[in-house]
């Protein structure tokens, strides 16, 4: 198989298996009471399984599994090639990116059933930030400084899983600006010829869009804490893994171009934390400040809105491109 032809196979087998497992998960959701019951800000009236966060998982492990299997029963194929190139190279970085990805969505899962404490939230997550960067999945600015590396990985991971958590207030939305978000990083990779992340990349686009339609334009199924949580944290794992900047190529501008690719649900962030900080309220309290909603106050109807900031991130992710 030609490793271009890998990209839109590993997009296309998790989406297949995300939506494969989305009825399972409902079920499963049924039987442990893991659902979303209406209540104040929301608008569905009846309750509604949170099983987005296990479905994209499984979309992703049952894909990355399926792809270990082909290496192995085709050893001359660029997937094996693929394999062996990016185990070789990653292999610790790989284990402890699942490890993480599994962290967070535990996380999720645990504040999904009986909501965490913000401080017990944020200490999760924090944790599982410093495993990953304690793996070598560290940015360093150009700064040589071990303690500024892990600070500011972690602070990375903790913006962005609570960007995409803050993101999750209508459907289709916080899947649809991940999904667009990773195949940014997948097509960014993919031209720098970093073949085994653009894969990881498309992979975690594809589960994504497995899941969304399930989630939009009406909803049977939602994320939850730990679908946004393990969103999140796929994307802020994403922007670290390439290599920007080179000194074969040296662009350094380029360092900006995860900047872009997120400048939506990280501008989000910061609007809505900066008018929760100016009316006095905690920023981790939920308001309808976020983007969306303005843009539904506006006129937009929902699914208008979710539309327009997919359109949104799609351009600032083009611009992150032409970087490159």
């Amino acid at each position: 198989m030609n490793i271009v032809l890998v990209y839109p196979a590993a997009c296309l087998s998790a989406a297949l298996v995300t939506a494969a497992s989305v009825p399972f998960w409902r079920r499963w959701c049924r039987q442990t009471g893991t659902m979303d019951d209406p209540g104040h800000r929301k608008i569905h009236t009846s309750p509604i399984p949170l099983a987005g966060g296990m479905a994209v998982m499984t979309g992703l492990l049952v894909a990355l599994l399926a792809g270990a299997v082909v290496a192995f029963a085709f050893p001359r194929s660029s997937v094996a090639g693929l394999f062996e190139h990016g185990l070789s190279v990653r292999a610790v970085q790989l284990l402890s990116l699942t490890a993480g990805a599994l962290g967070m969505l535990l996380i999720g899962l645990r504040d999904d059933k009986a909501e965490l404490t913000p401080l017990a939230k944020f200490g999760g997550q924090l944790i599982v930030a410093l495993v990953v960067a304690a793996a070598g999945i560290r940015i360093t600015l150009f700064v040589p400084s071990l303690i500024f590396s892990y600070g500011v990985t972690a602070l990375w991971i903790l913006t962005v899983v609570n960007a995409f958590n803050f993101m999750d207030n209508m459907n289709g939305l916080c899947a649809g600006v991940g999904a667009i978000g990773a195949g940014w990083f997948g097509f960014i990779a993919a031209g720098q010829g970093q073949y085994l992340v653009a894969a990881m990349a498309f992979l975690a686009a594809g589960a994504l869009l497995g899941f969304l339609p399930f989630n939009f334009p009406r909803a049977i199924a939602f994320l939850g804490d730990a679908g946004s949580h393990l969103t999140g944290y796929l994307l802020a794992v994403m922007a670290i893994l390439p290599h920007y900047y080179t000194h074969k190529h040296p662009r350094p501008l380029a360092v900006l171009t995860p900047l872009l690719v997120l400048a939506v649900p990280l501008g989000d962030l910061v609007w809505v934390v900066l008018l929760r900080w100016k009316s006095g309220q905690p920023f981790y309290i939920g308001d309808t400040n976020h983007l969306s909603h303005r843009l539904v106050r506006r006129g937009f109807t929902p699914v208008r809105a979710v539309v327009l900031i997919w359109l949104l991130t799609a351009a600032t992710g083009a611009l992150a491109f032409l970087l490159q």
